[in-house]
Parts: C-alpha cells; structure tokens; sequence
C-alpha cells in the first residue's frame, strides 16, 4: 500500500482543546471538498504531495518525530480520504506510546471506523451550511455520516470534542439546528469540548453573532469556548 503526503513538520497546535500543545502534523494530500475558507487549498488536490509507501512513510514520520512531541495530528485535505494508510500510520504511532489525533470532516462512517481503533483524539468536525463542504442536495447526507461517527467515537470512550467553523455568513436558526441534532444525539457529558472556531482572513465573524451562536450551544454544554486559530497569530504553520 502506498500513502501520498504533502508535509510532515512539529509545531503548536492551533486549534481545539489541545491549542499550545507541541505537534508533529501528518498531512495528507487529498480532499474534494469545497469549503470557502480552507486554509490548505494546496494540498486539496488528490495528487498533490509525493507518494511513499507505508514503510517509508513511518520511516519519514519517524525521522521528523522530535522529543517531547505531545502527539501526532493526522490532517488533510481530510485523512478519511486515504482511510486505509491512516490507520497503519497510527498504529505505527500508537506502538511508540504517542497519543494520536485525527484532524477530520468525518464525511464518511464506514472509513471513519476503519481508523477509530488507531486514533486516541477525535475531533469531529461539523460543516455549517454557510461553508459550501457540499451543495445543498447532499448536506443531509453529510451531517448524518457526521453525526454518526460522534457516536461511535463516543461510543469507543475516545477522547472527544466538537468543532465548528462560523462565518460572517452562519445563520443562527440553522447554528441552532444543527446544535439541536448533535445533543439530541450525545449528552454533555459524552463530549470533552465543543469548540466555536471564528473563520479567519474571509467572512470574519463579529463579535454580536460569536456571542449568539455561544448562547446557543451554552445551554447544552457550559463549558463551549469561542477559539480563533493560535498558530494564525504567533507566526507558525
């Protein structure tokens, strides 16, 4: 089996409830979606990056590894695309005794489950309508793959938050569905953060509708935090 990557390299976590930890960041090439305010358009492509087998792969990931990494952060493009060499690529971080995290739109719970077993840190992230992931035909179909890899990582006792992406262009009454959906599904106590993440540089939310769609989601769950992208503002990838 061959892997095709775009970069490997350490930093700080930006985003999420693990924001400041060091990282060593797998990228993988590969993503047909079309969010509006991806930050990684270059590594979209489906032959974007280089391709190495699986033993170079770890050979390269090992190589890259520095002391003191808190964990590995699987990301794309989206790692579900490339499902199968994501799960041997965390097991191979696994047997080294390094928490490893998946960095997902979770479009797809067939391949979700595939890597579950692989994977220590869920972030399961949930597209708004406003963000064009997919046309509206297909959004349904999208939310409900979503929602049922949140219960089956909850399901798996994995250590598991929310995130969201707003915008300038998020709508409220839809915010408050797509809220409604996730904890009719899942209690409070399921979870273990629900991020409200402002897009940056485009559709830059304000301050008034931040606050709102954190009164909505509050009720469910205290403990939801607004958080903009930390790396976006110290300088690093």
């Amino acid at each position: 089996m061959k892997v095709r990557l775009f970069e490997i390299f350490t930093s700080v976590e930006g985003e999420g409830i693990l924001y400041g930890t060091k990282t060593l960041f797998v990228r993988l090439a590969g993503c047909p979606f079309t969010c509006f305010y991806c930050d990684t358009k270059e590594s979209l492509p489906l032959d974007s990056g280089t391709e190495y087998t699986i033993e170079n792969a770890n050979q390269l990931i090992d190589s890259n590894l520095k002391e003191q990494t808190y964990k590995v952060n699987f990301t794309g493009g989206d790692p579900l695309i490339q499902h199968q060499a994501v799960a041997l690529l965390a097991k191979h971080i696994q047997e080294k005794k390094i928490p490893t995290y998946l960095e997902s739109s979770c479009f797809d719970i067939d391949r979700f489950n595939h890597v579950l077993p692989f994977i220590d840190i869920i972030k399961i992230e949930f597209k708004t309508k406003d963000s064009n992931f997919v046309d509206s035909n297909h959004y349904e179909k999208f939310i409900d793959h979503t929602l049922k890899c949140l219960e089956s990582s909850v399901k798996s006792k994995k250590t598991t938050f929310i995130k969201i992406v707003v915008s300038s262009k998020t709508k409220p009454n839809e915010f408050q569905e797509l809220t409604n959906q996730i904890f009719t599904l899942i209690s409070k106590n399921n979870i273990d953060g629900f991020i409200i993440q402002p897009s940056y540089g485009v559709s830059e939310p304000s301050l008034d509708l931040l606050l709102e769609l954190y009164d909505i989601v509050y009720p469910h769950y205290i403990d939801v935090k607004v958080v903009p992208q930390l790396h976006k503002f110290i300088g690093a990838p």
